[in-house]
């Protein structure tokens, strides 16, 4: 998986700003690249422990996607006193609908595919597009 400087930077600097809250947002690209992340306001009710992408974000997401714009090829959120991995909240919220979980932690960030039968971890490179 490729990761632009651009996109890591982002999930970087929303986990930071966010803190002491979850940051989400949206991974847009093709498959096999990352292209950029795109912040979402957290909507969740209890942002400290949990995150839920903007409903608005999403649909205008999918709607740029089907007028020619980038793909939605996933998700991103932070764990802001965790780990860099899905949490047992991240596995039940999991859709299993193969898209990729980017989970920053501690200054990093990992990747990870939700399948139907979990999340399988993902290596990257960081990389211009």
């Amino acid at each position: 998986m490729m990761l632009t400087p651009a996109a890591h930077a982002a999930i970087l600097q929303a986990a930071a700003q966010a803190a002491p809250h979850e940051a989400c947002g949206l991974l847009l690209g093709t498959p096999g690249h990352i292209e950029a992340a795109h912040v979402s306001a957290n909507v969740h009710p209890e942002p400290a422990r949990h995150f839920e992408i903007d409903p608005a974000a999403l649909i205008a997401a999918h709607k740029a996607a089907r007028s020619g714009g980038a793909q939605l090829i996933g998700y991103f959120h932070s764990h802001p006193n965790g780990l860099a991995r899905p949490s047992a909240t991240d596995a039940a919220m999991a859709s299993g609908d193969g898209r990729i979980w980017a989970i920053a932690a501690g200054g990093t960030v990992s990747l990870w595919r939700d399948t139907p039968s979990g999340f399988e971890a993902l290596s990257y490179a960081i990389k211009e597009s």
